[in-house]
């Protein structure tokens, strides 16, 4: 396998702290390049990645024919306009969470990925921490039973109104930040759909959604999850089933809140416990999303997966009143 190219489209911090030095540490990819007009943010992004090339301007990275793929960490509203100008610049695309703020918005970057031949994925981490991968293999297994209930929960605490997540002119919210991990991880672990969301309480302030409550129903099972940027932190991912009960402790950004546990608990007298440490999801991400862009696997979430995590999430805004 060929090494893939890396440039990263702004100078974000969460690029900064996890997805530039994941790109660098990863086997198979490069960090070569970044955009910005801020020689200061670069010098941080370089202390880590020396050599690194800095354009001035978004298109001039994209312009660039040394860049194989790009990392987009821009402010939600701008994630389909600048993956859609990345595939028409012939790089991949691996662009953050939300990639999209509605489901309609698939069928253009679905249309434009297929037409390119080139790969473009929204940044979904979890699905490549090997602590998701076994909660997924317990629950397809039937080592549960019948499923009957599926809970998350993910919050913390985040009041700054300057934070793109505190926003609504730029794409904010509990739901579009930390909602695509609790609907996601159900998702993927049990392979089912939502068929309503029959109930949200939405509170929001300033027009972002900073508490959410909600319950869904799925085939033979229920779904509940609560999502919230003005609570104390914690997150949590349960799946109860007729025969046991499994727990993930720290589901969604393991190794940086806590370590990932996972519990399994089948009878009245057995408790199994599995702790994955020193994984970095990642560095993981990284190197799955440049095996598959080099045709060596089929990447684990592929754009239609993410699709399913927007409609659920416009399923809860319009349960909860938001049309």
């Amino acid at each position: 396998m060929t090494v893939l190219r890396w440039g990263i489209l702004g100078a974000a911090n969460f690029a900064r702290h996890y997805m530039g030095p994941a790109i660098h540490a990863a086997k198979g990819a490069s960090l070569d390049a970044l955009a910005t007009s801020d020689p200061a943010k670069a010098a941080n992004f370089s202390a880590f990645a020396p050599g690194l090339r800095v354009h001035d301007s978004y298109e001039a990275l994209l312009n660039d024919p040394q860049i194989d793929a790009v990392y987009i960490p821009l402010p939600n509203h701008m994630h389909v306009e600048w993956t859609l100008k990345a595939l028409e610049a012939g790089k991949h695309v691996l662009c953050e969470k939300p990639i999209t703020m509605q489901a309609d918005q698939f069928d253009q970057l679905i249309a434009a990925r297929d037409a390119s031949g080139l790969l473009a994925a929204e940044a979904y981490m979890i699905v490549h921490h090997p602590q998701m991968l076994r909660a997924r293999e317990i629950v397809q297994s039937g080592a549960l039973g019948q499923l009957g209930h599926v809970q998350a929960s993910f919050s913390f605490f985040n009041d700054d109104q300057e934070n793109i997540r505190n926003q609504a002119d730029l794409g904010g919210g509990g739901l579009p930040d930390i909602g695509v991990y609790t609907f996601g991880a159900a998702r993927f672990v049990t392979g089912q759909e939502p068929l309503s969301v029959p109930y949200a309480r939405i509170d929001y302030t300033n027009g972002v959604d900073t508490f959410v409550q909600m319950a869904a129903d799925f085939d033979g099972f229920s779904y509940g999850a609560t999502v919230a940027i003005r609570l104390f932190k914690q997150q949590e991912l349960t799946f109860h089933g007729e025969k046991g009960l499994l727990r993930l402790s720290c589901p969604f950004n393991a190794g940086v809140l806590d370590q990932a546990e996972l519990h399994l608990e089948t009878d009245d007298t057995t408790i199994t416990t599995e702790r994955f440490a020193g994984v970095n999801q990642y560095v993981l991400q990284v190197e799955a999303f440049g095996r598959a862009a080099q045709g060596h696997e089929v990447y684990g979430c592929p754009l239609e997966f993410s699709r399913g995590t927007q409609a659920m999430i416009d399923m809860t805004y319009a349960a909860g009143g938001r049309g």
